[in-house]
């Protein structure tokens, strides 16, 4: 994504005004979680920028700023103010030129001081030349350290991470401990690369999702052209090995699909004329010709992206705590070095030099980065790990919330079922099982509601439109129309009670439609749907795991009732309206002692998908809407996937728990044990850089399948 605007939309999904816009650029060289917790508080404080969202993570700088103005400029100078060797790039194909220099510097340094260390030890001599050895060593490893802690001074930034570890390694030459200075900012540069080396390795899945998405298609002509130049209804050409660029249905041709980026599905999929390709999926066999159905913003992997692109901006409740106690944490930890100092200094009556390590081993613990980086990895490896599954988690919040769901409710249609209707009966008694058929067709000419298409598939000839009049659809009943001019009624049990209309009432299982001509009871059509197989899997899964199920449908009692009992739903609410599902689920969140998630479908999902704890949609075949309003996509439509993506939000909340008792464990226990002069600078080295190191590389475990 580029510098250049973007929908205006922030991070709360909350409309902008018209004079606001949004601009995102990515950034290089920051590799501390705290330096950038800076930069978004730096940013913030400017004039033209109204909000700014650093993205440690996906190294991303998010500003919503006042229309009109340019805010590149002030970006990249708050940026270098904080961290010197930062660089803002507009877009991400922009890439900057590395210099080897400074590592080969870095290299040497190492060497000289793992001599002079040597020589140090073994040859016992600690003469002055000695000192200004380690002291030019010191200069040669750490000139980034010091340069950025004494610039950090000026801007009056002093808790800094560089300025602790200047103050722990200058205090450690003032007591004589050359080796130990140096060590301190050798291990802190090490374990900063180490950190940024993980960091890396756990964007690479989502970073993969993302290169899915190509710029250019080649159309049937053979010109290759940009995708913000093709439209719905041309036709272009997928190469073998090629990623399918838009969405559409292929005209020539048979392949097979790799659809595992989309679905997570490792078995590849047999595709022929006439079925519907998604794009992002890569062509592995033959080549195909495709009609699009979806310009470039409506395709499936643009939405894909979209998603997950903006998952990692909506904090979690522990990452929001997090942030916030890091910013008082190193403060506290100072005033605690300090009042421990002067405790030992005259209470204890103890050396100098013994005051001054105590000191300076909690300078060294105090820096945050350990939680700062580790908590929000935690929930960015957990949406990743889910997006390799087919599971698209909208942010960090939501995949907190889905570890502690206890209530799952579903809609029947297209979510437990396949949603594919067909006529099973046609029960004639005023009018011919033709006339049925033809007059319910004609009602739900303009209707793509699964059961009106069962009925016209059943009817299968053309609809003359000229003789459809009158229509009035009544909701969550059916419709009225008239057709050739006579008074048609199609629909439930109620539109026939409500229209005075006497019936005989169908006991069988499926969905009943009711037809009335002329205000006299014609018959009905019996129309049935299929259960997926897999939807009794996800029920057997989320009982195992001590889940409550819930299904609530529009359909019928005895329908409901007979779908609920196969599968082994706990409880089933059946003959309910759309506005009837809104208020079941309100009284449902009203009852729940955990969180509730509701998975639907369809259209008339959405305000339910929205109102509930978490909401999750089966994108493959759902409607915009239910997609657009949940929190978690399905793109397989399987709902066994959703015990799989409560596993995921499980063992991430786990480990982001375990990286938290550990750092903060760790830093306490070298507190304690410096404050009775146990503890010295290796452990508080180890307490700062080794635990961010340990806590980084657990919370990628969650990419591990």
């Amino acid at each position: 994504m580029s510098g250049g605007r973007i929908f205006a939309f922030n991070s709360e999904n909350k409309e902008l005004g018209p004079n606001m816009a949004i601009d995102e650029y990515m950034f290089e060289n920051i590799d501390c979680p705290n330096c950038a917790l800076k930069v978004e508080r730096a940013l913030n404080k400017c004039n033209d920028i109204i909000d700014a969202k650093v993205n440690f993570v996906n190294k991303k700088i998010i500003i919503t700023h006042r229309n009109n103005v340019e805010v590149y400029e002030t970006v990249c100078k708050e940026v270098k103010k904080i961290e010197s060797e930062a660089v803002v790039l507009k877009n991400k194909t922009e890439k900057t030129k590395k210099s080897k220099v400074s590592l080969i510097l870095f290299i040497v340094s190492v060497a000289l001081f793992i001599a002079a260390s040597l020589y140090w030890i073994i040859g016992k001599d600690e003469n002055f030349y000695m000192y200004i050895i380690f002291g030019v060593i010191y200069f040669l490893i750490g000139y980034k350290v010091l340069y950025e802690s004494f610039k950090n001074i000026i801007h009056g930034q002093i808790f800094d991470e560089n300025f602790l570890m200047l103050i722990a390694s200058v205090g450690a030459f003032i007591n004589r401990e050359p080796i130990e200075a140096i060590m301190v900012i050798l291990l802190y540069r090490i374990g900063e690369k180490i950190q940024s080396r993980a960091i890396d390795k756990s964007t690479k899945s989502i970073q993969g999702l993302m290169e899915l998405k190509v710029d250019k298609a080649t159309l049937e002509s053979g010109e290759v052209v940009e995708l913000k130049d093709v439209h719905v209804g041309d036709i272009i050409v997928v190469k073998v090995g090629e990623k399918v660029p838009l969405d559409g249905v292929v005209i020539d041709g048979n392949t097979t699909l790799d659809t595992k980026c989309l679905t997570g599905e490792s078995l590849p999929s047999e595709i022929n004329i006439g079925d519907e390709v998604l794009s992002g999926c890569i062509n592995l066999t033959k080549v195909i010709k495709v009609r699009v159905t979806a310009v470039e913003s409506d395709s499936t992997i643009s939405k894909v992206v979209k998603l997950i692109d903006e998952a990692s901006n909506k904090k979690s409740k522990t990452e929001k705590f997090i942030t916030k106690f890091a910013r008082i944490y190193t403060p506290i930890v100072l005033v605690a070095a300090v009042v421990t100092g002067l405790v030992m200094k005259f209470a204890l009556n103890i050396s100098n030099a013994e005051t001054i390590n105590t000191v300076l081993v909690f300078l060294t613990v105090s820096c945050p980065c350990a939680l700062v980086i580790s908590v929000p990895l935690g929930f960015f490896s957990g949406i990743g790990r889910a997006s390799s599954e087919g599971i698209l988690v909208k942010g960090g919040n939501y995949l907190e919330a889905l570890a502690n769901v206890n209530t799952v409710v579903f809609d029947k249609t297209g979510t437990l079922t396949k949603g594919v209707f067909e006529v099973q009966k046609v029960e004639e008694v005023g009018a011919s099982k033709r006339d049925i058929i033809k007059y319910s067709a004609y009602a739900e000419n303009y209707s793509n509601h699964p059961i009106a298409v069962s009925i016209k598939k059943a009817y299968n000839e053309k609809i003359d439109e000229k003789l459809i009049s009158d229509i009035k659809e009544i909701s969550g009943k059916g419709i009225s129309v008239k057709i050739e001019n006579k008074q048609v009624l199609v629909g439930n049990e109620k539109l026939m009670q409500e229209s005075n209309i006497e019936y005989t009432k169908c006991n069988e299982i499926g969905t009943v439609v009711y037809v009335a001509i002329e205000n006299k009871y014609a018959g009905y059509i019996l129309i049935s749907d299929e259960i997926k197989e897999d939807s009794f899997k996800a029920i057997k899964e989320l009982k195992d795991n001590k889940k409550q199920t819930i299904m609530l449908t529009g359909d019928k009692k005895e329908v409901g009732e007979d779908v609920a009992k196969k599968l082994g739903i706990d409880k089933v609410y059946t003959e309910l309206l759309p506005d009837g599902k809104v208020k079941k689920v309100e009284e449902l969140i009203k009852q729940k002692n955990g969180t509730l998630a509701f998975v639907g479908d369809g259209i008339n999902d959405a305000p339910v998908l929205a109102l509930s704890d978490i909401g999750i949609a089966m994108g493959g075949l759902g409607s915009d809407a239910a997609i657009e309003a949940a929190d978690i996509v399905i793109m397989t439509d399987e709902p066994s996937k959703i015990n799989k993506a409560i596993k995921i939000s499980k063992k991430a909340m786990r480990i982001v728990k375990q990286n938290i008792v550990f750092a903060i464990s760790i830093k306490a226990l070298v507190l304690v044990l410096s404050a009775v002069g146990i503890a010295t600078m290796w452990e508080a080295v180890f307490a700062d850089v080794g635990v961010s190191v340990i806590a980084v590389l657990n919370a990628i475990r969650i990419l591990k399948k």
